[in-house]
């Protein structure tokens, strides 16, 4: 975790836009093995040190996670939003064509983009909308 890099919160946050009349969901704790909980207990404390994630005592939208087994026989950790996806309506604008933005910039003086293939680049979640992104574990919800 010590290699993520942040996104300045001044250059971007990002933000949920959950429909008001969704009521929140929240989720029973899954069981897992020995195995996977102490794979779990591991990436909650380097998240932790790293100050990705913190504890809370009380949210009103709680999420479980999936574990996934990555090819070097390592557990990824990863947040099942499904519920709050569908609290978020659906954006109808696809992702525009990266080729065609890189060649739109020719002949400009100045072009600058983030290389997001060599490393992870965190950006931070709006503080009003944190604990929406609420996870839990045997050891707290965070």
């Amino acid at each position: 975790m010590e290699d993520m890099l942040g996104v300045d919160p001044d250059l971007a946050l990002h933000q949920l836009h959950v429909d008001p009349l969704f009521i929140p969901v929240k989720r029973r704790k899954r069981t897992f093995n020995e195995e996977n909980n102490l794979a779990i207990k591991e990436e909650v404390v380097s998240l932790l040190k790293s100050g990705a994630i913190r504890e809370l005592q009380f949210a009103s939208w709680i999420a479980n996670f999936v574990l996934v087994k990555k090819p070097n026989n390592k557990w990824r950790m990863c947040t099942d939003f499904t519920n709050l996806n569908k609290a978020c309506p659906k954006n109808f604008y696809p992702l525009p064509c990266l080729g065609r933005l890189v060649d739109g910039r020719e002949g400009h003086e100045v072009f600058a983009f983030m290389d997001a293939s060599r490393g992870y680049h965190q950006i931070r979640m709006l503080p009003e909308d944190e604990e929406k992104t609420t996870f839990i574990t045997d050891y707290g919800l965070y």
